[in-house]
């Protein structure tokens, strides 16, 4: 029997603009120790994708070349070790890189079932945005249920899942986008108050509210400065992405009296162990949420593997309200 190939995108000459994603034929990975084969069913789109096909974002040792962090899909083949799964089990799964494919290896661990009353689409939309909320929200940042949490960007994928999975904790949210059309949307996972960032001066209007617990910025420069004067004492902002810019000048006095903590984290580049530990705790509090139906991420757009370059304009144009999702 010859060796199984597949179809993935790759980027043209290695690094370029979303008109150099191309689809090529590869040979599909195997499943080695500890390891899951999934036929990928939906492959989710984010924006490290984006800066790792810009040459901006390489991925860790090991990793495969190939863009794509998460997808949803049926297991199968199951490498030695792996005894959670069989072949036919419906999975979505974190990855380091290779997901927009036919086929993707990962390690067990790091796949969890697919929720129940999920398409495969729904599910590819889960594990890179939901894996970074807890990491960053619940873990790093410790909101609690009664607290503020204030979210920039929060039409983004990692957006409207901070929003769902702070209202479903018991928090309250206030959300940050740009224009009135994407701030009435934030309403939709829960936003109690939904600011245009481009229309309000959304410092003062977050302050006049009651200011914030925990803030996730994915923002950065700027909108950091103004984001540690709306902090409540013992408050906690978690820096996940930068947008407008990797400097901010903080005020330290601030900090100090306020005994505000300025944090943030990545997931990518984390350990395997890391990442299953991480796993196992969205899947005893996070996935009930899901089933129970209190909270519910959207797809905004699904493309199929051909179109991927398409896929990733709608990501650089932020025209997008929720995830968006590749169809091998």
């Amino acid at each position: 029997m010859g060796e199984r190939t597949m179809r993935a995108v790759a980027v043209r000459g290695g690094r370029g603009t979303a008109d150099d994603l191309h689809l090529v034929e590869r040979p599909a990975p195997k499943a080695g120790p500890g390891e899951i084969l999934i036929r990928v069913a939906a492959a989710g789109v984010n924006r490290p994708d984006l800066l790792q096909r810009m040459g901006l974002y390489p991925p860790p040792p090991g990793a495969p070349e190939t863009l794509g962090l998460e997808v949803a899909g049926e297991v199968v083949a199951v490498g030695e070790g792996a005894p959670r799964w069989r072949a036919g089990d419906r999975v979505t799964a974190l990855l380091a890189g290779g997901g927009y494919a036919e086929y993707a290896a990962v390690d067990a661990r790091h796949a969890l079932p697919v929720p129940a009353g999920l398409d495969f689409a729904q599910a590819a939309a889960l594990p890179e945005t939901v894996f970074t909320v807890w990491a960053n929200v619940f873990e790093r940042g410790a909101l609690k249920p009664g607290e503020t949490l204030l979210v920039h960007g929060a039409t983004s994928g990692i957006g409207v899942t901070a929003v769902a999975l702070a209202k479903a904790h018991g928090a309250r949210v206030i959300a940050t986008s740009r224009g009135a059309e994407k701030a009435e949307a934030a309403r939709a996972p829960g936003a109690d108050l939904s600011l245009d960032s481009a229309a309000v001066d959304w410092a003062a209007a977050v302050r006049e509210a009651g200011g914030a617990d925990v803030i996730l910025d994915m923002v950065g420069g700027a909108f950091t400065t103004k984001g540690v004067e709306c902090l409540n004492p013992d408050g906690r902002l978690v820096l996940i992405a930068f947008q407008a810019g990797a400097s901010a000048e903080l005020d330290l006095r601030r900090i100090m009296i306020g005994r505000l903590s300025v944090t943030g984290s990545t997931l990518r580049p984390r350990p395997a162990q890391e990442k299953a530990r991480l796993a196992a705790a969205v899947e005893r509090v996070v996935w009930p949420w899901i089933e129970a139906g209190r909270v519910r991420l959207p797809v905004h757009a699904t493309f199929p593997l051909e179109r991927a370059g398409e896929a990733h304009r709608l990501l650089e144009e932020g025209r997008h309200v929720g995830k968006v999702v590749l169809i091998p």
